[in-house]
């Protein structure tokens, strides 16, 4: 259910809430916070609660530290760990400045823009998310260990699997959040685990990648664990990724899709540093079904984009390179708009590449473009690029790859 700002005050003082979480994120997609009293509800709709942007990295420094969060009534989710009594809720919100200009390092707003984008070209762009993370074991300490809570395989079931029940609380507290997760399986890590989400519109799919880790590091910690969305935890086991399900409507428009495609390829070397911001991930590309070539193929799992085999509302692209790590806004307002340009400039598809790349040889290999092989190429590539430069904010590329 969507709420109206007067739903929110109401469903506050008859649901006995006590704290609201006004919920954001900085530019690397690490969600933030801070909780208001239900009293401080009108203020906060109408102007804003403001907070000291110069403490979170990226934000500024003292000499501009106010910024304002603006609560989005429809956003709103109940925290379910959190007592029945004196509940807890959340909202996602918007950040400006104190003249109300947008933020401009607010990835948020800029997926917003995204999306308009496309809608005033004719198009819609739905994601769905599968992220994949590690559990392991907590020391005598409490703290997290490199030990999967399990030796389990791809698939594998209890008692050898020993995530099963802590997977099936994270569906089940992703439900009572109004998130619906689509299914979940132990992966091919020791302790390793994936649960993915159906389709949705960007910004809602974006906001529950994001609600997504929280709750995974919630419930686990209250099952004596660690969740780890890193994405190479172990240096010999497969790394964690963040396949990226992308479709098009309307779906009449059947040529605009492999142009989508084709927009994706032609900037999948620009945006990396976006999907893949940190030195690790480059350790995860290339191997364990984490793809280094920019290529594509029908269900072929060593190519860049896959495309499943489905039709209708479930067709798509699966982008393969992501990680954990990367910003949910970020990379669905990167990839809206390569898609767009495919479409705009009717890009023609280049033909599938039909063979396992893993173990294809270095002739074969030498015909495709390759990935970047570190993060420091990565943000070169991105720096030097105007279809970064046009897509992304001079702040933001600043922060992530320097002046």
């Amino acid at each position: 259910m969507k709420y109206s700002k007067d739903e929110v005050i109401q469903f506050a003082k008859e649901e006995d809430v006590k704290f609201i979480r006004l919920t954001f994120c900085d530019v690397f997609g690490k969600q933030k916070n801070i909780a208001v009293m239900p009293d401080e509800l009108p203020r906060a709709f109408a102007d804003g609660i403001s907070f000291d942007a110069s403490a979170i990295a990226g934000f500024g420094d003292e000499t501009r530290s106010d910024l304002l969060l603006h609560p989005e009534p429809e956003t709103l989710m109940p925290l379910p760990w959190r007592p029945e009594h004196g509940r807890v809720v959340q909202m996602l919100s918007g950040i400006t400045r104190p003249d109300g200009t947008p933020f401009p390092c607010d990835t948020r707003y800029l997926l917003k823009k995204a999306v308009a984008e496309a809608k005033s070209a004719g198009y819609e762009f739905t994601f769905g998310a599968e992220q994949e993370f590690y559990l392991f074991r907590l020391d005598e300490n409490g703290d997290p260990t490199q030990i999967p809570c399990d030796r389990a395989g791809y698939m594998d079931i209890a008692p050898e699997d020993r995530g099963e029940n802590v997977r099936r609380e994270i569906c089940l507290t992703l439900e009572q959040m109004g998130i619906r997760p689509e299914s979940s399986h132990h992966e091919e890590g020791p302790g390793q685990n994936e649960i993915d989400f159906r389709y949705a519109d960007a910004l809602t799919a974006a906001d529950h990648a994001l609600t997504f880790q929280r709750v995974v590091k919630t419930v686990a910690s209250r099952n004596g664990m660690s969740a780890d969305f890193s994405p190479k935890p172990l240096e010999d086991r497969p790394g964690n990724g963040f396949h990226i399900n992308m479709s098009l409507r309307p779906f009449e428009k059947e040529a605009a899709f492999p142009a989508m495609i084709a927009g994706v390829l032609r900037h999948a070397r620009e945006m990396t540093a976006f999907l893949n911001p940190s030195e690790d991930s480059y350790k995860r590309l290339g191997k364990d079904k984490a793809p280094r070539y920019v290529s594509w193929s029908h269900e072929n799992r060593s190519q860049l984009i896959r495309i499943p085999a489905a039709a209708g509302e479930y067709r798509r692209a699966e982008l393969r390179s992501p990680d954990p790590t990367a910003n949910p806004y970020l990379a669905f307002a990167l990839m809206i708009y390569a898609g767009l340009d495919g479409i705009r400039n009717r890009l023609d598809l280049c033909a599938p590449s039909d063979r396992n790349l893993y173990q294809a040889d270095a002739d074969t290999l030498a015909s495709y473009e390759r990935l970047p092989d570190t993060y420091r190429e990565a943000c070169g590539l991105a720096s030097s690029s105007g279809f970064i430069r046009a897509c992304i904010p001079e702040e933001i590329l600043a922060i992530y790859c320097g002046k």
